[in-house]
């Protein structure tokens, strides 16, 4: 196993960069799109501040459709569409295409959900106050949901992850790529393991970074902690107290 290590560290540590590098941009990509996504679901539901039953139930059917579809099957038919967009179909950079698209359906959902959580008397407050639906939805929803956005956030970047690395089953690159060429094509068990390995402490880094930062901006941690929300129109704004 030392062997290995030593022979194949450099290769290793070129297939971390990469897997690093597909699943920052691909998360970035996915809640560039994902997040209004959600945002979107949300405030047209029954009830919700731009409430649109028909878009909602059609747009919802959508993001069900994309998230019910396998990874490699939907990273098969964009080939066309990746081509088109980086100029080839193998790559971290086409795997980034693919990668992002799988996940924004995903993130729209988690969004969704973490908009859920937030009490509906807040938003109605907002309301009475004169806010905007726009004012709303930056200075009300995104500011209350940011703790559950973010621990959302570390599940989107593991699952990711595992997505990067059935991408390398076709020429994606990364630790995927190196277990499948050299662990299982060329009978090389160990490389495969460590693979693994590597796969694992960076879930767990991922999750430990992300849940650390999820705890230190949680108002709910806190043992008294006031919110404002600032609005044009002359509102001071509104005050929530939060106890343990």
């Amino acid at each position: 196993m030392q062997e290995t290590i030593i022979k194949f560290a450099p290769l290793l540590l070129e297939g971390c960069m990469d897997t690093l590098y597909m699943t920052v941009l691909s998360t970035f990509f996915a809640y560039l799109f994902g997040l209004p996504m959600g945002i979107a679901l949300f405030i047209t539901k029954q009830g919700g501040i731009a409430e649109n039953k028909p878009f909602n139930a059609i747009f919802g059917w959508v993001i069900n459709i994309l998230r019910s579809i396998p990874f490699i099957i939907l990273m098969i038919a964009l080939f066309p569409v990746t081509r088109l967009i980086v100029g080839t179909i193998i790559g971290k950079n086409a795997a980034v295409v693919a990668l992002s698209v799988a996940a924004a359906p995903f993130v729209a959902r988690m969004a969704e959900q973490s908009l859920e959580e937030i009490d509906s008397g807040v938003i109605e407050a907002a309301r009475c106050m004169g806010a905007t639906n726009f004012q709303i939805i930056v200075k009300v929803l995104l500011v209350e949901s940011i703790p559950s956005i973010i621990r959302g956030l570390s599940i989107t970047t593991i699952t990711l992850i595992g997505y990067g690395a059935m991408a390398g089953a076709l020429g994606a690159g990364g630790l995927g790529d190196i277990g499948i060429r050299y662990g299982y094509n060329r009978f090389q068990p160990n490389v495969m393991y460590l693979t693994v390995v590597l796969l694992i402490v960076i879930v767990c880094l991922i999750q430990w970074g992300f849940g650390l930062l999820a705890r230190k901006v949680d108002k709910r941690n806190t043992k008294v902690k006031s919110f404002g929300v600032n609005f044009i129109g002359g509102a001071k704004g509104v005050a929530r107290i939060y106890k343990k």
